[in-house]
């Protein structure tokens, strides 16, 4: 049986396919964590994008956009976005942590939209926003006594950033997600092997190459490929059979996988501070989600795409 484009109710088969879609996006973070133990944060970030652009360049036609787009989305989702991330999770930003405070990625793009398209957030998406605001307030508190002050605003900066991507496609219109990723890739890959080069330096990158053991290498593997590849195929295609309405909130379920595979693998500590703010950043997430998902079904689904459906739909997590 076969699910008609519209469809609402999703087949057992295609909730099984979301469900390990977001599980590879949220175990992602453990790998980054574990990949980023033996290579330079910035030369990894530029290794999963070429391993990501390759062969994928080779197989896919380039997104049906402007070359100022991929370009633009590659810099600033790839460069900065990326770099961001990984230079803080190296610097000692927890994994679990990161996968959540990333995902305030969504109110910035929120004030990113108003800025650029004029599209006013309902108060509802104002209250979700402070909310989440309190838990990064919290959370930066926290850090701050311990220290890690620094990655934390690192990660929130790659959030920043993830919204200015999310601008940036909504701008392209409806393209090819996938296509995009991958040429964006091939944007990325040389400007942050080059950034490797001048900051982190010939010799540090290749002791890491010459040291980096089995267990290394499959979690860059896994960063580039089914991340990359895999899930973003089938969230496509998931998208291509149900409203996306239907398909988006699964995203919600990505920071739960992240916090609890980086406590249960790598054995991170989850404090009380911590605790508390990823709630309230949890919340004002799951609110904001809940407000567009009940905007669209109100609609049909018919309109044109939100930048909050945007921010979750199109490439929910790293």
């Amino acid at each position: 049986m076969r699910a008609e484009p519209g469809a609402c109710r999703m087949l057992v088969a295609d909730i099984c396919i979301a469900l390990v879609v977001v599980a590879i996006f949220g175990l992602n973070f453990v790998a980054i964590k574990i990949a980023l133990v033996a290579f330079p944060p910035l030369f990894l970030t530029g290794l999963r994008f070429l391993l990501a652009a390759f062969p994928g360049v080779l197989i896919l036609k380039p997104p049906r956009t402007s070359v100022r787009i991929v370009v633009a989305f590659g810099l600033c989702l790839g460069v900065v976005k990326f770099g961001l991330l990984f230079l803080g999770m190296a610097l000692g930003m927890p994994a679990g942590l990161s996968s959540l405070v990333l995902q305030t990625q969504v109110f910035f793009t929120i004030g990113l939209a108003f800025l650029v398209f004029g599209e006013r957030p309902s108060r509802l998406q104002l209250l979700s926003a402070l909310i989440a605001g309190c838990g990064v307030g919290v959370i930066a508190v926290w850090q701050g006594q311990h220290a890690l002050l620094g990655p934390f605003l690192l990660v929130i900066g790659a959030a920043l950033f993830w919204g200015v991507a999310n601008v940036v496609v909504k701008a392209a219109g409806r393209i090819d997600m996938l296509a995009l990723m991958v040429w964006g890739s091939l944007v990325a890959a040389p400007p942050l092997l080059a950034l490797s080069l001048v900051v982190e330096g010939p010799d540090a990158i290749t002791s890491a190459v010459q040291k980096a053991d089995a267990w290394s290498w499959s979690a860059v593997l896994f960063i580039a490929y089914p991340t990359t590849m895999l899930a973003f195929a089938l969230w496509n295609r998931l998208l291509s059979r149900y409203p996306a309405v239907t398909v988006t909130p699964f995203a919600l379920l990505i920071p739960i996988i992240g916090l609890s595979s980086s406590r249960w693998l790598l054995d991170e500590p989850f404090e009380i501070a911590d605790a508390a703010g990823a709630a309230l950043i949890f919340f004002g997430i799951a609110l904001n989600v809940l407000v567009a998902w009940l905007r669209q079904r109100r609609a049909g689904d018919t309109r044109p795409a939100s930048i909050i459906t945007t921010a979750l739909r199109d490439h929910p997590a790293p």
